[in-house]
């Protein structure tokens, strides 16, 4: 069977799903229910400096968006970090710890942007036997008004400053959680790694506004009234984060620092895409709070019988391999061409392909064929869009064929030719030229 302990930065766990810093993990309780259920490790729910407890708001703290079947696609939520004392934190982190020593205790920390906060707090984080630490900057609400979180993150020069003064003021391995909420996340991730850190882990939340509550004429969450932005999670900042995971592990400046991903993973497919496109494991929040713990139990066996049937033994096997795979617009060939192609014993004849088509693409797909209801493909005017394929509510009804090198477009006139691996280079390519210079 395939092998799922994980090493990341040299921290072990029999598995790479970790509970990423939320709710879930805010309290021993909670991370031991989800270590019974078989979560690989947590990072513990961030953890600010000595003083006044946090004030997290009593009314609602979430947001949400819906599926048309009420499945949640993305959780907005204005919560702060944990607003339970700090000795009692780690003292919990201690405890679990000691209980739990297989697992991985990673403790998310955000103080002050100055350096006798940090300096402060590393001793005490590190005396409860964490496996390390994790860096928050990237909370986009409440903590960024206060010079933390997120406006730490968004300027890399505070990036590289605090990294720095973590690994000199400790022994434990760094994590630096990113924020999306930036133009282009590989200059945080470069400011990380030019302040030593061991790792990075994103995407943090991102900014937003989920709804606005019509009669009460406010943002919700609505809190006496009022609302705020807070930050967005869940399946549907997937495609972001996988986004700038890629950027990272892609770019020749980050290339190998290592990844922890997050956003968006509710299944066991998620993180075997987070790993494909660089992360060495994947962190999970929103899955368990619409869910519950036991989630993980389908994430570990749907991951392993999927290597089994690949033939990978081990997650180095997964890790970055579709990288090489990711590329800019202008290295895309543009001698591919693929046509849609409908079967006809799957289709339900719900006509959906066939409206997409006509109103708003390319009039490809003809309806009511020989006098009964059918639709078919008109490949002369296919540029082969997918947009059937993604409207079709039945998977697999509708696939894309990629025409064989030697066929001819009929839409075009163009012949497919077989130099793939030179596209660059290739004359027929409008870029060329440009990539060249």
């Amino acid at each position: 069977m395939a092998d799922l302990s994980n090493n990341f930065v040299g921290i072990k766990s029999p598995n790479p799903f970790w509970l990423a810093s939320a709710p879930p993990t805010d309290k021993a309780y909670n991370v031991e229910r989800a270590f019974r259920e078989g979560w690989g490790g947590v990072v513990w729910k961030t953890l600010g400096e000595e003083g006044p407890p946090v004030v997290n708001v009593n009314g609602p703290r979430y947001g949400a968006i819906w599926g048309a079947d009420r499945r949640l696609l993305g959780l907005n939520n204005i919560e702060l970090i944990t607003d339970r004392d700090l000795y009692t934190n780690l003292r919990e982190i201690k405890e679990v710890k000691s209980r739990w020593p297989d697992r991985a205790i990673v403790v998310s920390i955000m103080v002050p942007c100055d350096e006798e906060s940090w300096k402060a707090i590393l001793p005490l984080v590190e005396e409860t036997g964490a496996d390390g630490i994790e860096l928050n900057f990237g909370c986009p609400h409440g903590m960024s008004e206060r010079g933390m979180g997120a406006a730490v993150g968004q300027v890399p020069d505070y990036v590289e400053m605090v990294v720095r003064w973590c690994k000199q003021y400790s022994r434990m391995p760094v994590i630096t959680k990113l924020t999306p909420n930036i133009t282009d996340i590989r200059q945080a991730a470069r400011a990380a790694k030019r302040g030593g850190t061991d790792a990075v882990s994103l995407i943090n939340t991102i900014n937003s506004i989920v709804s606005v509550d019509l009669d009460a004429m406010a943002p919700s969450p609505t809190v006496g009234g009022k609302g705020t932005h807070g930050g967005y999670c869940g399946p549907a900042v997937k495609p972001i984060a996988l986004h700038m995971v890629a950027e990272i592990a892609r770019a020749p400046e980050t290339a190998g620092l290592p990844i922890s991903g997050i956003g968006g993973v509710t299944t066991w497919r998620d993180a075997a895409e987070f790993m494909a496109l660089g992360a060495g494991n994947v962190q999970v929040c929103t899955a368990a709070m619409t869910y519950g713990f036991k989630i993980v139990k389908e994430m570990t066996s749907g991951l392993s019988a999927w290597m089994d049937a690949k033939g990978y033994r081990s997650l180095d096997d997964i890790s970055g391999r579709a990288v090489q795979n990711v590329t800019d617009w202008q290295y895309l060939n543009l001698n591919h061409i693929a046509k849609a192609r409908i079967d006809q014993d799957a289709c339900i004849k719900c006509g959906r392909c066939h409206i997409a088509c006509e109103d708003t693409s390319h009039q490809a797909i003809t309806a009511i064929v020989d006098g009964e209801r059918r639709f078919e493909v008109k490949e002369e005017d296919c540029v082969g869009c997918n947009l059937c394929v993604n409207v079709c509510p039945v998977e697999n009804c509708i696939d894309m064929v990629a025409l064989a090198p030697g066929e001819t477009d009929k839409r075009t006139g163009k012949t497919v030719t077989a130099d793939y691996a030179n596209w660059t280079e290739h004359p027929n390519n409008p870029m060329a030229n440009r990539a060249a210079e």
